[in-house]
């Protein structure tokens, strides 16, 4: 089964199921590469955000999802590829930096873990050093993507696409990890912002 078989059925799905509102979808860029940055709510997120996009995004994704046999099947057809959790994940930096390099579109969680609601006042932000990380070694612009949703059945998903930006970090600088944290942070204050646009 193709991906675009794949995202035929989850469109279908999502229009039954969901009031599904996209917006800011012509801030996507239509080619090169770009690390996708969102606030995390539930495993649905990244059938959410890609499933109206021409472009797919390679998502890193808990190599726990990855024991499900079904479950793989679907994702990696996505996009998806598997990173270790709690653990600094060399080989994962790694495939994204190459998909980067290759003008591919990463999607990652910057805060690491599910919260159930986006937080809207911007408090209690913890985030993972990843997402600054590869901002910094490819130099790749960032899409903030906004979840605004409870995905109860027949309930309004909002996504929205936010303009993309650069960190000011160089390249060939060694970061320490709470300066890293620090612009993690910042994506994902950036992120919250597009609650009141």
């Amino acid at each position: 089964m193709g991906k675009e078989i794949l995202r035929f059925i989850i469109a279908v799905f999502f229009s039954v199921f969901y009031r599904v509102q996209i917006i800011g979808i012509e801030n996507i860029p239509k080619e090169g590469a770009a690390i996708l940055c969102s606030n995390h709510i539930s495993e649905l997120d990244m059938f959410f955000i890609g499933y109206r996009i021409k472009r797919l995004v390679r998502y890193m994704a808990k190599e726990e999802l990855f024991k499900n046999p079904l479950l793989r099947f679907f994702i990696t057809r996505l996009g998806a590829f598997p990173v270790k959790r709690g653990k600094g994940d060399v080989g994962a930096i790694k495939t994204s930096l190459r998909l980067l390099s290759e003008g591919h579109i990463v999607g990652i969680f910057p805060e690491g873990t599910r919260k159930k609601t986006a937080d809207k006042k911007n408090k209690k932000i913890k985030v993972k050093a990843g997402a600054a990380l590869l901002a910094q070694k490819s130099q790749a612009p960032i899409l903030p993507v906004l979840i605004d949703a409870s995905y109860k059945p027949f309930s309004k998903v909002r996504i929205i696409f936010g303009k993309p930006f650069t960190l000011d970090l160089d390249k060939n600088k060694k970061y320490t990890n709470s300066e890293l944290l620090l612009e993690s942070e910042k994506i994902m204050k950036r992120i919250y912002s597009l609650m009141e646009e």
